[in-house]
């Protein structure tokens, strides 16, 4: 019997030990990600998928608790929260840390620049990604691309427009860059948030507004007083989202752990432009079925928006070291992209009768 007593003791010991040791290696870290967006937005949704995404492919040691605007802190000061550990991690738009330094905006979106697809490739296959890490790393910050949501809308109007120049010495609903070059254009300017733009339609204290993607902006119901858009969404072809890291958290985690952020990374890009594009399309039909008149812009008219916003980027960049390097490096892909993209123009995937009455292009 005391033989039998004294194996099963040892036999106990080397039990709790494995299990010890196993728990040491299992060891689960229980994140908080605060972010910039009201439980409404989808783009919450967008970051609870990205801690989907860890959870899985940490094997369930990464718990991350997502956490909506005001819940923790307030959207704009969500990147000082990070920055400070006050949460492990947060879930943005870039431009949103313009204050911060300028290059913050170029990882947002830029008019008349990438497009959904673009910033990924531009991200993850090209340079991008390594220029965020390093913006963001003069931050304590280690910063991973969490969905793009695709081209913005154009402006919403009340009247049929098909050239931005017609709402010279009117006002206009918008933010950042494009409130910059839209005042250079002689085009007044109120950078109202979302929830208040119906009513300024409503009362006449503004003529037009923009505001994101279809599937974003449709909930905001200003296409119930403003039913035309003039199109396309030039100011912003991309809206690419990031996820932000704490360095001291993120240098407390096993380096299998690290490459978990950088698949849920992966993940939540291709999850996000694929759930975005695809509402996007259908909630134009909803647009339409409301009314809803959309107003290609004439040539003439995106020439000299282009003009305008290349002199006001040229200042910025002359300026700003680390937004220079940022669009220089978007530029070059550009470039590198545009003969390619050119010559294999003619094959979008449009209905038959759409494409033989002519409408061939991407």
């Amino acid at each position: 019997m005391k033989r039998v007593l004294t194996a099963l003791v040892v036999a106990v010991f080397l039990a709790a030990t494995a299990v010890s040791g196993l728990a040491q290696e299992k060891k689960v870290y229980n994140w908080k990600m605060a972010t910039t967006w009201s439980q409404g937005i989808p783009w919450h949704k967008t970051a609870e998928q990205f801690a989907r995404f860890a959870d899985i492919a940490s094997g369930g040691q990464l718990k991350i608790k997502v956490f909506a605007d005001g819940a923790i802190v307030p959207a704009f000061e969500v990147f000082d929260a990070v920055r400070n550990g006050v949460v492990e991690m947060g879930h943005d738009w870039p431009g949103y840390w313009k204050g911060k330094n300028e290059a913050f905006v170029a990882f947002g979106s830029v008019p008349f620049g990438l497009n959904n697809v673009d910033y990924s490739i531009w991200l993850f296959g090209d340079k991008g990604w390594d220029m965020a890490r390093e913006l963001y790393g003069k931050f304590g910050i280690v910063p991973f691309p969490a969905g793009n949501s695709g081209c913005e809308m154009g402006f919403f109007t009340k009247t049929p427009m098909n050239d931005m120049r017609q709402l010279k010495g009117k006002k206009v609903r918008t933010v950042g860059w494009l409130a910059d070059i839209l005042t250079q254009m002689g085009i007044g300017v109120s950078p109202l948030p979302g929830g208040e733009v119906y009513l300024a339609l409503d009362r006449g204290v503004i003529d037009s507004a923009e505001f994101s993607t279809p599937f974003i902006t449709f909930p905001l119901g200003f296409h119930e007083i403003a039913k035309n858009v003039i199109m396309p969404g030039w100011h912003q072809p991309g809206v690419q989202l990031m996820t932000m890291v704490n360095k001291k958290a993120y240098d407390s985690l096993p380096p299998e752990l690290q490459k978990a952020l950088e698949v849920a990374a992966y993940a939540t890009q291709m999850w996000d432009m694929t759930t975005s594009e695809k509402n996007n399309g259908l909630t134009i039909a909803k647009y339409k079925a409301k009314g809803v008149k959309f107003h290609q812009s004439t040539p003439a008219s995106l020439n000299e928006l282009r003009k305008v916003t290349k002199t006001h980027v040229d200042a910025l960049k002359a300026k700003n070291p680390d937004l220079k390097k940022v669009l220089d490096s978007q530029d070059a892909y550009i470039k590198d992209m545009a003969d390619w993209k050119q010559i294999r123009s003619g094959v979008s995937a449009y209905p038959y009768e759409m494409y033989i009455k002519g409408v061939h292009n991407e």
